[in-house]
């Protein structure tokens, strides 16, 4: 047996102990060490990378390793073998996903007001914003000798003459302690649940002083999972946070979870990822930060795509991705959050909102309810871009629905520099046509460096590259300069921070290859909307209004996105960003019983396209994989190059 010790950046060290040739991968794995490793270990994105500080591995000298870095000890984890005792170093970027947890301001106007437009649509649509659950405080008679009423009725009749009631249900797991909380605050406590017609089921019995029952919207993402804690009278935000989904160490895309998860044990794992190392310590943390009891969160509601739905409550995933693509449920009713382990009330609901396709899940449903496209006359395109690309179209009278493989590319995943919106990602990038220098917006602090490109960041590089007749329609490089570097192969770079200029001291480029990643990824989103909309005998000048969501939305210059062919060539007036739809979509539902109807509604009539089997996809995907498009016609304001 060999000992491998992982020392993490910024944290404590984690020492496994394994066999000769076992993968330093999957041993970090084995020991809940992250490190990102979006293509799942197969060697081909580069982002697993360490640095073997003391002892030996036996590795591979991967391209994404050069020979410099390869002689100061760094590695692919994905492609090194245990060979015996060793320590190596897990830099913060290759564990930033999951260790860089973020809580939202919620002084913030921003954050307050895409969950206020979101109500005051559905509002406007005739969704009330009502739930059932109640608190109340109440007071009763302490017993005596002469009063030998059981505590049992002794608390039914008092929450029966309060909420005027016919009927009390008191379940096992707060009847253990009622005894000793009706004691110790003197037989005056508040009393906590959930009313279904004339019946109030007792969830939660505690301190008079302790009032507030909280729901709690999840956004569940392939790669980032948001969260959003919520007053669940007044319907006020109370806490707000994400961090990376700890799963994404399995791979970027659903494809190698679901993969992962039928391995052995694999199952456990993939379920272990997303509740005990990602959900519970962002509730835990928006908890501490509200000042609540995680015991007042009664109701929970959840908006992921179908594969997540299923690993998150630990069902086979498999059948997503076989054909006939039959997932193994669309709606789940009865799910409690004691059957999930989560730290909520045991007793709380868990809303899952419905899927209608193996790859178009309750995350699309929860979002289309938050736009409300549904309640329109208007012809609406919805979109919700991530690792896989969700479309939505149509108006009150129909709703049709498609998703694609988009990859990880937005999320900057098969992008040699991609990372994540964190810390140092270049978000916004303009390029001075003489000089070909570039302008950067960077996320973090003022002064910070660049680490490496996200999805928004790449399509703003990848435009001006164009604008600036830099690169092709294929993404080649045609022309020269200081910032244009070619390798011995030929193969044409543009650098956009030197190693003198980028926080890490490695270059940050984009070359022929990223492009041809990211042409694929932005093709897939157009031949989607484009078979969509051929399939209901329609055209992009019938759409009055774009809804673009999701994370990578927010930084996107709609224009940009346009030039290159991913999005259609309409007015930049008619596109709007509307943040984080499935959790907006999820907030509703978790605050209004009628926000769950429609959303059960919205996905029982939206017609699923399945574009892996329709003839015309591939045809329109090879035609939308150049910059903007081989039929220049379909793009008709966007820059020439």
């Amino acid at each position: 047996m060999s000992k491998v010790i992982f020392q993490i950046e910024g944290g404590s060290p984690v020492a496994i102990e394994c066999n000769p040739g076992d993968n330093l991968l999957e041993a970090a794995r084995r020991a809940n060490v992250a490190i990102d490793a979006p293509c799942s270990g197969n060697g081909s994105c580069g982002k697993c990378r360490v640095k073997l500080m003391e002892g030996t591995l036996d590795s591979l000298q991967s391209r994404h390793i050069s020979q410099a870095e390869w002689d100061e000890g760094w590695r692919l984890s994905c492609c090194s073998k245990v060979s015996g005792d060793c320590t190596v170093l897990v830099p913060d970027i290759a564990s930033a996903y999951q260790s860089r947890m973020k809580t939202a301001d919620l002084s913030s106007p921003k954050e307050i007001a895409i969950f206020e437009r979101t109500e005051a649509r559905l509002r406007a649509s005739g969704i009330h914003f009502t739930n059932p659950f109640r608190s109340v405080v109440i007071s009763m008679a302490e017993p005596s000798l002469e009063d030998t009423m059981p505590d049992i009725e002794r608390l039914t009749w008092a929450v029966e003459e309060t909420l005027g009631v016919q009927k009390v249900e008191v379940p096992f797991c707060v009847m253990v302690k009622l005894a000793a909380t009706l004691r110790e605050f003197q037989w005056t406590v508040c009393v906590k649940g959930e009313l279904a017609g004339d019946t109030f089921r007792c969830m939660e019995v505690c301190g008079p002083e302790d009032t507030q029952i909280v729901g709690c919207a999840i956004d569940i993402g392939t790669t980032t999972v948001a969260m959003v804690l919520t007053d669940l009278v007044t319907g006020k935000l109370l806490a707000k946070g994400s961090s990376g989904n700890g799963q994404i160490r399995y791979g970027a895309d659903v494809i190698n979870r679901i993969i992962e998860q039928s391995k052995p044990s694999g199952r456990k794992r993939l379920q272990d990822a997303v509740v005990k190392e990602t959900l519970t310590p962002i509730l835990a943390n928006l908890c501490k930060t509200a000042h609540i009891n995680a015991r007042s969160i009664l109701r929970l509601s959840i908006g992921a795509n179908t594969t997540m739905n299923h690993l998150f409550v630990g069902v086979d995933a498999n059948p997503v991705r076989m054909d006939p693509y039959i997932p193994s449920f669309f709606l789940w009713e009865g799910l409690l959050a004691g059957d999930l382990k989560l730290p909520a009330n045991p007793l709380a609901p868990v809303v899952i909102a419905p899927n209608i396709g193996s790859y178009v899940g309750g995350d699309i449903t929860a979002g289309t309810l938050a736009s409300d496209i549904w309640d329109k006359d208007e012809m609406s395109l919805f979109i919700d871009l991530g690792t896989n690309g969700e479309i939505v179209f149509g108006n009150r009278d129909f709703l049709m629905s498609c998703a694609c493989s988009a990859g990880p590319a937005f999320e900057g995943g098969d992008i040699s520099c991609g990372m994540r919106a964190t810390d140092g990602a270049i978000e916004a990038c303009t390029i001075d046509n003489t000089t070909m220098e570039p302008t950067l917006s960077i996320v973090g602090d003022p002064g910070q460096k660049p680490v490496g490109i996200c999805g928004s960041g790449i399509i703003d590089i990848i435009s001006e590259l164009y604008r600036c007749r830099i690169i092709n329609a294929k993404g080649l490089f045609i022309r020269e300069g200081s910032r244009i570097k070619r390798d011995s192969h030929g193969m044409g770079r543009y650098v956009i921070a030197t190693a003198e200029e980028s926080e890490t001291s490695r270059e940050v480029s984009i070359n022929e290859v990223d492009i041809d990643n990211f042409i694929r990824a932005k093709g897939a989103i157009f031949s989607a909307i484009d078979t969509l909309l051929k399939s209901v005998d329609m055209t992009p000048e019938c759409i009055n209004r774009v809804y673009v969501a999701g994370g990578i939305g927010s930084g996107i210059n709609m224009k940009n996105a346009v030039n290159i062919g991913m999005f259609p060539d309409v007015e930049l007036e008619r596109f709007q960003y509307i943040g984080n739809s499935s959790l907006s979509g999820a907030y509703a539902m978790v605050m209004s019983d009628d926000a769950v109807a429609k959303t059960a509604e919205v996905a029982a009539n939206m017609t699923y396209l399945e574009l892996s089997t329709h003839p015309g996809y591939m045809d329109a995907f090879v035609a939308a994989c150049f910059i903007p498009h081989t039929d220049r016609s379909l793009f008709p304001n966007s820059i020439q190059a």
